[in-house]
């Protein structure tokens, strides 16, 4: 943020990181439903490189407990194979021909307490980066009011813009948590 200057959308955008960044990490985490997003962490050792998975492969849902995984390119199916075997989700594909499938297996009760667990973890985690990015913009409206380059009256209200879009942001946090507790709870 340049002196002189607040700007609330740049602290929005911010905020909407920690977001961004929680949907990813609750995104990770493994219900008892197939979801394509499940192998997006896979790395495959491809060419000569790693690659994500997706560059190599077309993930699909074909029921709610099962993954499809297209190889497009048949001599690299065996390496997609190893790559899903050694990611540590606990899957093991069954192949026929270029098209791998990967049965979700049932949680326990115990194993979704811990996802619960970590899931709160990473809300916790989005939070904290909120109320940061809500410090930070305080802290500027300070020393701008301190500065006399605002009136009080400005900083007041910037600062009352701030909660709001702070308590819109971490309202935002909790209603994903709250989706994801219940999507790993769901049996």
């Amino acid at each position: 943020m340049a002196t002189g200057t607040f700007d609330l959308n740049e602290l929005k955008r911010r905020m909407q990181g920690a977001i961004q960044s929680l949907k990813h990490e609750l995104g990770g985490l493994r219900t008892g439903r197939a979801s394509a997003s499940m192998l997006e962490p896979v790395q495959v050792e491809a060419y000569g490189s790693h690659m994500p998975l997706n560059q190599l492969a077309t993930v699909s849902v074909p029921e709610p407990r099962l993954l499809s995984v297209q190889v497009w390119d048949k001599s690299m199916v065996h390496a997609v194979e190893k790559a899903i075997v050694n990611s540590n989700l606990g899957l093991s594909p069954a192949t026929e021909g270029q098209v791998l499938r990967l049965r979700i297996p049932e949680l326990n009760q115990e194993r979704r307490k811990e996802l619960v667990k970590v899931a709160h973890k990473y809300a916790e985690a989005a939070r904290v980066a909120v109320r940061h990015v809500r410090r930070d913009g305080l802290d500027v409206v300070k020393k701008l009011e301190k500065n006399h380059e605002i009136s009080e009256d400005d900083q007041e209200r910037f600062a009352n813009d701030i909660q709001k879009a702070t308590d819109a942001t971490i309202a935002e946090v909790d209603q994903l948590l709250a989706t994801k507790e219940k999507e790993i709870l769901t049996v």
